[in-house]
């Protein structure tokens, strides 16, 4: 049993730092669990130099602050003020805890947010979420200077996703691409203060979308390296191992690439049946089997497979969940153009009306950008009636203004 006297001071810095018993403590230093004890006494003994560092960035606070009496001859360090990170070009530091430090609740409190922001992505407003998220991110900022150990990694992981989670909202639902990509640069940097390795292989993923969007090939595939390479170093589960082979058709797609493509959607497949000892990490909320079949789709239509395009896009549109209606914007937009691209202009037609009745509930700028797409390919038969239905529909004065706001 610990004891209830001596040490106040470090037995509290060890708390904040999410270290509640001594046995966690010491397994984080690396020294044995009466060493511990003997610190927490009445009477701490002064620890070795490189003891006294570890104890130091564990906790965030000086030797002094800890309950530590300085044996008479040895001086004060230089640097025991708090610090920030080197900051990068472009790039927000991370901060490093300071002196004070705040209580380990705050870390399931801070991520519990998080988790509620991730939930609240797939219904609510994309210009209503997104400056909430951002002021999150701040406050775990904020935070980061407050906390220690376990409960900074717990902070420091927590403000990797809102981050994550901020940059999608800029790059997918309102075509911020330059905005996405300090977002997830910060995102990364998180990451790295918690260690988190698949944390690090989504957000390097997610940035692959940039480059691949617009063709650069060399670039997104560059990043997928990185992305893999992180996957490797943790206990990657099937659904992000076969997520990444997804991200990188959907690169590859857009690249020209379809044959490429349908081969790593294949290998995506065959890794979802094999499975995986490891649990997919909680926040990996926007992959499953129906979601790589939407991927699938795509690449099919865009490789001209229109037959088994239209039976992939159908079968995804039957197995959608009730609440993944961006999802379902996105494959009513991509049936719509596969029925464009089989020359049938009616129910391409129809297909797009559906899905702009659906970006009227939740908008989704790569919904709309679906949409569009499917009005150049009808080109060809724009004063056939259906098509003239289409624009108004598309160049009404709520969908307009909404399209042109965002």
């Amino acid at each position: 049993m610990e004891q209830s006297e001596g040490n106040t001071r470090l037995k509290a810095a060890r708390i904040a730092a999410g270290y509640r018993t001594q046995e966690a403590f010491a397994s984080a230093l690396g020294v044995g669990i009466r060493q511990v004890r003997r610190w927490e006494s009445a009477d701490p003994p002064w620890p070795r130099a490189d003891v006294q560092q570890q104890l130091v960035a564990l906790l965030g606070q000086d030797m002094e602050s800890l309950g530590f009496t300085r044996p008479a001859g040895v001086p004060q360090p230089r640097d025991s003020q708090a610090r920030t990170l080197p900051r990068a070009q472009g790039m927000v530091s991370v901060p490093v805890p300071g002196l004070s430090l705040q209580p380990a609740s705050v870390a399931a409190d801070f991520a519990d947010i998080t988790r509620r922001h991730r939930r609240l992505y797939w219904t609510v407003a994309p210009a209503t979420l997104h400056p909430a998220a951002v002021a999150h991110a701040n406050l775990g900022c904020a935070l980061l200077q407050e906390t220690a150990g376990a409960t900074r990694r717990t902070v420091a992981a927590a403000l990797a996703e809102t981050y994550l989670l901020a940059g999608r909202i800029e790059f997918f639902d309102i075509q911020q691409p330059d905005a996405a990509r300090d977002t997830w640069m910060r995102a990364l940097q998180a990451a790295g203060q918690a260690d988190d390795q698949l944390l690090g292989a989504a957000i390097l993923a997610h940035t692959a979308f940039i480059p691949g969007w617009v063709g650069q090939r060399e670039e997104a595939a560059e990043r997928m390296v990185a992305a893999r390479t992180y996957a490797r170093r943790g206990p990657a589960s099937a659904s992000l191992l076969a997520w990444l082979d997804a991200v990188e058709a959907e690169c590859e797609t857009r690249c020209g690439n379809t044959r490429t493509a349908l081969n790593l959607l294949r290998h995506a497949e065959e890794v979802l049946a094999a499975g995986s000892e490891h649990a997919s990490p909680e926040w990996l909320d926007w992959f499953s089997p129906v979601r790589l079949a939407a991927f699938k789709g795509n690449t099919q239509l865009k490789a001209g497979h229109l037959p088994q395009a239209r039976e992939t896009l159908l079968q995804v549109l039957d197995d959608l969940q009730p609440s993944e209606d961006k999802q379902r914007t996105v494959i009513l937009g991509d049936l719509a153009a596969v029925e464009a691209a089989d020359r049938n202009p009616e129910a391409a037609c129809s297909y797009a009306v559906a899905a702009l009745d659906q970006l009227s509930t939740t908008w989704y700028a790569t919904g709309m950008d679906r949409i569009r797409e499917v009005r150049r390919a009808l080109a060809p038969w724009q004063h056939e009636r259906c098509v003239r239905d289409l624009d108004n529909r598309l160049y009404g004065w709520e969908t307009t203004v909404s399209a042109l706001g965002r």
